[in-house]
């Protein structure tokens, strides 16, 4: 249970990492917001993640029913139990382990390498989502299938929106004119 539960909060914090910081790239949010208050509450998400993350994995080697070794856990194809389900969670953990690396090495990276590297999130995204499909458990529950259509939605609204703002023009911001009952004396 404890196995389940971390890995479905997993996926909900990485859905909320991936939506905020795909909204962060954006002009959504005013320009009164801290950008970097707004940063650091992308990165808390990213790591409360892998937090969760390790406690969906750690429970699955300390079961006795399960048995996986620790080498099923991270090498894709090597547990003989649904093979392609635990490849693509594997893959996507390490697809997001290369994007946690890349975010705490940003200053050390050029910014296309960095934003290169940081796309790869929404590749471990949609992993993360098809693993949970295909082996969650929970999979077959209408809540779950709900859920995750939800956060499929969400991802890929912002997604789109996200590459289709960089073609429009940026808001920017017009003068106010001149208060109207002011008078010049004179």
């Amino acid at each position: 249970y404890l196995s389940r539960a971390s890995g479905t909060v997993a996926w909900a914090m990485l859905t909320a990492s991936v939506l905020w910081g795909t909204v962060l790239a954006t002009d959504l949010f005013p320009k009164w917001c801290r950008k970097a208050w707004l940063a650091s509450m992308h990165r808390g998400l990213a790591g409360l993640t892998f937090f969760f993350v390790v406690g969906h994995v750690v429970p699955l080697l300390l079961d006795r029913y399960a048995k996986f070794a620790v080498m099923d856990l991270l090498v894709p194809f090597h547990s003989p139990w649904r093979p392609t389900a635990l490849a693509i969670g594997i893959v996507a953990l390490w697809l997001l382990v290369a994007v946690e690396i890349t975010a705490l090495a940003a200053k050390k990276l050029s910014k296309k390498w960095w934003r290169d590297l940081h796309i790869a999130g929404y590749f471990g995204f949609w992993a993360v989502g098809i693993h949970g499909a295909l082996a969650g458990t929970d999979a077959s529950r209408m809540l779950y299938a709900v859920v995750t259509i939800a956060a499929l939605a969400l991802v890929v609204f912002a997604a789109s929106y996200r590459m289709l703002s960089r073609d429009l023009p940026r808001r920017t911001r017009t003068p106010r004119p001149a208060a109207a009952g002011r008078r010049s004396q004179g």
